[in-house]
């Protein structure tokens, strides 16, 4: 049976908690509990492939990267453990990652995983007819937090659609980056 053929089927779910037991224990990652709740909520976890919103085959928790079906927990958790790195290495390369807060450092993690670094860095403008840095990346670079988490929600179309479940993220994404850590 074909990829294609199988991420029409459907997919068999996995634990997000299961999940993120193991990542927390490898120790390998910096984005904190709540951040990892926040991304695997909203991303889910199948263990075979589906074609997501933005029409990308997917596995595991939001990976795109070797995608099969019928991975193990283990399986999972490694690809997903790559992806947050990437992710986390983009906010402390391109967002002063290293000085912010760890709800700050996992929420922007969150919004890396799920926009792309170059995403949050800078966008296309057809009416100025080229690429813009946007506020996010500007207000990180200025160390100013605040203004950085309350630029989340300006991440919340795809396919030039508003979509509700990037609405909810976001918001999410913006009460964790402005929460103090504890």
């Amino acid at each position: 049976m074909s990829i294609k053929k199988i991420a029409k089927a459907g997919s068999v779910v996995c634990s997000v908690s299961a999940i993120i037991a193991i990542v927390v224990t490898s120790g390998n990652v910096r984005t904190n509990q709540a951040g990892l709740e926040l991304i695997g909520n909203a991303e889910s976890c199948r263990r075979d492939p589906y074609v997501c919103p933005a029409g990308v085959l997917t596995d595991g928790i939001g990976n795109t990267h070797n995608v099969w079906s019928g991975k193990t927990d283990e399986q999972i958790a490694k690809d997903w453990e790559k992806n947050i790195s990437i992710a986390e290495d983009c906010v402390n390369r391109s967002f002063r990652g290293r000085s912010m807060s760890d709800n700050a450092f996992s929420a922007m993690t969150s919004a890396v995983f799920n926009v792309g670094c170059d995403g949050l860095q800078k966008y296309y403008s057809p009416a100025r007819k080229g690429w813009f840095e946007t506020s996010i990346h500007k207000y990180a670079q200025a160390g100013n937090w605040t203004m950085m988490c309350n630029h989340l929600p300006d991440f919340v179309n795809s396919g030039g659609k508003k979509l509700p479940g990037l609405v909810a993220r976001r918001d999410k994404e913006k009460a964790l980056c402005l929460k103090a850590d504890q």
